[in-house]
């Protein structure tokens, strides 16, 4: 199983370009980005901003508009889609809340998604400290939770991280030190533990074995 801690380090690029003297929409600008995909993790980034901090991890389905307007025109309709929308764009649509009980990596790794499913996205807040600090985190995990939460270049961070079943990905991170939409860091690997955990929720033979024991 893929493993995503909590105190798996952030691209440094996105801490540096935050809280450095100079900041970047995007880190991979240029580069062969899903515009799909980023698209929907930005709209899932704002949406997240509108609630504020100390949210709930969240967990979402990404389905492409146009399928989603033809099966479930009903549902499209309240969501306030229409065809202009559908064209080469995915719709999030949030997944029920994550058990308290369990860890994020426990609850995302017992999902398969059906094929339909076209990508799937989080949104999750955590702490990350500046790069220099690496060699100082403790290897223990609770250690190193606790090292972060108490030291004092610690920064708070909201991640939105995408994949798509064809093997894209974005992140979006805010920093609350910085909390505005024009500090908003986008990429495409700023946090690759968790764009590997998402991306093991769409390993078809995990879904072939749920539909069997069904």
């Amino acid at each position: 199983m893929t493993s995503f801690d909590p105190t798996d380090p952030v691209d440094p690029r996105a801490f540096d370009a935050v809280v450095g003297s100079e900041r970047s929409a995007d880190l991979d600008a240029g580069l062969d980005t899903d515009p799909a995909l980023a698209a929907a993790v930005l709209e899932l980034e704002t949406h997240a901003a509108s609630e504020g901090w100390g949210q709930p991890a969240r967990l979402y389905a990404l389905v492409d508009t146009a399928l989603l307007a033809a099966q479930a025109p009903g549902l499209a309709a309240a969501m306030g889609l229409d065809e202009d929308d559908a064209a080469g764009s995915l719709t999030p649509v949030e997944q029920d809340e994550l058990p308290g009980d369990v860890s994020f990596e426990s609850a995302v790794a017992e999902i398969a998604w059906p094929p339909q499913v076209a990508g799937c996205a989080a949104t999750l807040e955590r702490l990350v400290l500046p790069p220099e600090v690496d060699p100082e985190i403790p290897a223990d995990p609770t250690a190193a939770a606790e090292f972060a939460r108490s030291h004092p270049l610690r920064q708070e961070v909201r991640m939105v991280v995408g994949v798509t079943r064809a093997g894209a990905a974005y992140c979006a991170l805010r920093m609350r030190s910085h909390d505005d939409e024009h500090s908003v860091v986008g990429g495409t690997d700023l946090v690759p533990g968790l764009v590997q955990l998402l991306s093991t929720t769409f390993d078809d033979s995990t879904f072939d074995d749920e539909e069997q024991d069904t």
